[in-house]
């Protein structure tokens, strides 16, 4: 049995990619040396996104955090994760 076949998948989220995302799209106008190439920022999201934990949720209503507080550290850690990749893909890109 293909367990995809039987279940929905699609409902099934990675808070992180959305929020990491968005911060790309907050930062990218500070960094004016980083390529905005499709390989460059999909490379800064992917740097990104495997240095913070993920946070999975199945419905748009649920909330994966528990307080403010968590939130906020963890919006931190996103921007962070967002900015060490920027740095990182933009002095090392992925093409010449």
């Amino acid at each position: 049995m293909a367990i995809r076949e039987s279940y929905d998948f699609d409902s099934l989220s990675n808070e992180a990619e959305e929020l990491v995302v968005s911060e790309i799209e907050k930062q990218i106008p500070d960094y004016p040396e980083l390529c905005t190439c499709s390989e460059c920022i999909l490379d800064v999201a992917a740097y990104a996104l495997n240095s913070v934990r993920p946070r999975y949720r199945v419905s748009l209503l649920d909330s994966v955090f528990v307080d403010a507080e968590e939130r906020s550290n963890y919006l931190a850690e996103i921007r962070q994760a967002v900015r060490d990749g920027i740095l990182k893909i933009s002095t090392n890109p992925p093409h010449d």
